[in-house]
Formats: structure tokens, C-alpha cells, sequence
């Protein structure tokens, strides 16, 4: 069986889409895919087929580009700053020290253990506290 056209792709309905990717790749498709992503994904892969793909060098290009790139940095604490977290329609305050965060008189070693000890669950302390994108 040949390779479908882009045309194709974008005409077949989902159980069409499915048995494309079966015959191109061989494993089922994961989960989750919508038919959107499978007709894109599909059509890339033919056109890479059929026009030789990225050029070349391309994939260790990006490889050295990522390891190369600054990893972002969640914002630094430093010590006499203070927190401030509504919980349970209770305000919390954590004050931040030299080694380790105080919150209710008890001082805790990182600010996820003072999330925990707030909220009764495993929290990262950062993302409780909005200092990490939770996306």
C-alpha cells in the first residue's frame, strides 16, 4: 500500500486515520490523540517520507541548542521575606529564614514541607505558594 496523500488525510474520518497510522508506523495509537493531531502528525511523516525530512545535522543542532539554553529559575527567597497563602479560608504566612521556613511557631527544612504541614497533603512548597507555574 502506498503512502496516502496529504488530500487524503485531511478527507479521513478517525477509524481511517488510525489504520493510516498502523500502516506507517506499525504500533496502535496512543491514547489520547485527538484527530486533529493524527492528521497533522500523519502528514508530516509523509511528507518526510517522501521529501527526506528535517535536514540534516538538524536533531543534534537542537540537542546542543536545549543543553546550551538557561533553565528558568523560580524566584529566590531570601531570608526575612514572607509568604502568604490563603488555605481553607485561612490565611497562612510562612516567613522565609537562613535554613529553612517558618510557619505556626515550627520551622520546617524546605518550603514543600511547610505546604504539607498547611494543607495535610504532598504539595510542591513552590506551586502552593505561586512562585512556580502550575501548568
Amino acid at each position: 500500500m502506498t503512502d496516502p496523500t496529504i488530500s487524503e488525510i485531511e478527507a479521513m474520518d478517525r477509524a481511517a486515520l488510525i489504520a493510516a497510522w498502523t500502516t506507517l508506523f506499525g504500533p496502535p495509537v496512543p491514547k489520547g490523540l485527538s484527530q486533529s493531531f493524527l492528521r497533522r502528525f500523519l502528514a508530516f511523516e509523509v511528507q518526510a517520507r517522501r521529501y527526506g525530512g528535517l535536514p540534516k545535522g538538524f536533531d543534534t543542532d537542537l540537542n546542543r541548542r536545549v543543553a546550551a539554553a538557561p533553565t528558568p529559575s523560580s524566584p529566590t527567597l531570601k531570608p526575612g521575606g514572607r509568604l502568604l497563602r490563603e488555605w481553607n479560608g485561612v490565611t497562612h504566612a510562612v516567613d522565609v529564614l537562613d535554613h529553612g521556613y517558618r510557619w505556626n511557631g515550627e520551622v520546617y527544612r524546605s518550603l514543600s514541607a511547610a505546604a504539607r504541614a498547611i494543607t495535610g497533603a504532598r504539595w510542591s512548597g513552590p506551586r502552593f505558594f505561586g512562585l512556580k507555574d502550575g501548568r
